[in-house]
């Protein structure tokens, strides 16, 4: 069976409705699309030649290098989601060596984890996969709970276990979000200095972003505007959330906002919704990895691949899944991560 006939068979009845539609309110035209030589995007940028060559590192490796999309495995979320809640599934994944065997079995662009998990084993795996360290996370120990990105250790660190990029996340709308925004822009100009890469983990945090029982914290206006500032302090890449729904602005009312402007910028179908996200990363000019989510058991297969579907054709350039794939057996995690690059190497799939 081809894989464009097993990516449909796993969409099932969902099929024709994502691989046959045309966006028409943001053309596909206006895109810079991912390619081969999506480096050359930064040619005329500020980006030293080591950043360069750090970006091409990371986009030419694995079972996507050479082709401009990105698969990354991205496991923080021992800090993030707690340890045990994270790993009970696969106590493998406690050590992390099995976190960056999973990503280079898988054929993965790179792997993004946390300091002491990829400084443990430097030595050993720095020169084999591209790291990618994640500066910053929100942790859940603080009682009670408390939701603020703060930094883990520095950039200079980074840079000397052999980082390839460093990832950070931002809470765009809470309380803390300005301060996020200082201190991310700043170590992001001290990676690029250094050589680095940056990917910037874009999300959207407030409690007021939940109104009348709807959430809207992926909401396609509120996910776009985040992936913009993120963009102007200079992320070579962006990671979203997929968008689920959409008028955040309208419906919560703050903000600049206008219908004219949903109308004329999208639909409410998903491809279209995340082409929105792709527009507000200066038009594809700056790469849009949407995340895979939570494991769901046996309809994650499903979902994986549709989510790789919707970014591919919207003009976004990857995925980066985690618990879909850490949170079962290594063979069938490495099965999944397979099964996205697959959507990206199939050239029957176009940009929408």
């Amino acid at each position: 069976m081809s894989n464009l006939n097993k990516i449909i068979e796993l969409l099932e009845d969902e099929a024709s409705y994502l691989l046959e539609h045309e966006s028409t309110r943001i053309s596909k035209k206006r895109l810079t699309l991912p390619g081969p030589h999506t480096v050359n995007n930064f040619s005329e940028s500020d980006r030293n030649p080591q950043v360069l060559k750090s970006l091409a590192q990371l986009y030419n490796h694995g079972a996507l290098g050479g082709t401009g999309y990105l698969n990354i495995l991205p496991v923080d979320q021992g800090i993030e989601h707690t340890a045990a809640a994270s790993f009970y599934k696969n106590q493998d994944y406690f050590d992390p060596e099995n976190i960056i065997k999973l990503a280079i079995e898988a054929g993965c662009n790179g792997v993004a984890s946390t300091f002491g998990g990829l400084a443990l084993h430097a030595r050993k795996y720095a020169h084999k996969i591209p790291f990618i360290v994640k500066i910053n996370h929100n942790e859940l120990l603080t009682y009670p709970n408390k939701y603020d990105q703060i930094p883990f250790g520095s950039v200079r660190e980074a840079w000397d276990m052999g980082a390839t990029a460093i990832g950070a996340t931002i809470y765009f709308g809470s309380e803390e979000s300005t301060r996020q925004i200082q201190e991310i822009a700043a170590a992001f100009e001290e990676a690029h200095q250094l050589g680095m890469a940056t990917i910037l983990w874009c999300y959207t945090r407030n409690s007021a972003f939940k109104k009348d029982g709807k959430d809207y914290h992926s909401a396609a206006d509120l996910t776009g505007q985040a992936n913009h500032i993120g963009v102007t302090i200079k992320a070579d890449v962006i990671k979203q959330k997929l968008p689920e729904t959409n008028f955040g602005f309208r419906d919560i009312n703050f903000g600049k906002h206008s219908e004219d402007m949903y109308n004329s910028l999208t639909t409410d179908h998903p491809i279209d919704l995340c082409r929105f996200q792709v527009a507000n990363c200066y038009m594809g000019k700056i790469g849009l990895i949407n995340s895979g989510g939570g494991s769901q058991g046996d309809s994650d297969f499903k979902a994986a691949v549709k989510t790789a579907v919707i970014n591919k054709r919207a003009g976004g350039c990857g995925l980066i899944m985690g618990r879909k794939a850490f949170q079962r057996p290594m063979k069938d995690g490495v099965e999944i991560l397979r099964s996205v690059q697959e959507v990206y190497l199939t050239e029957e799939i176009t940009v929408a």
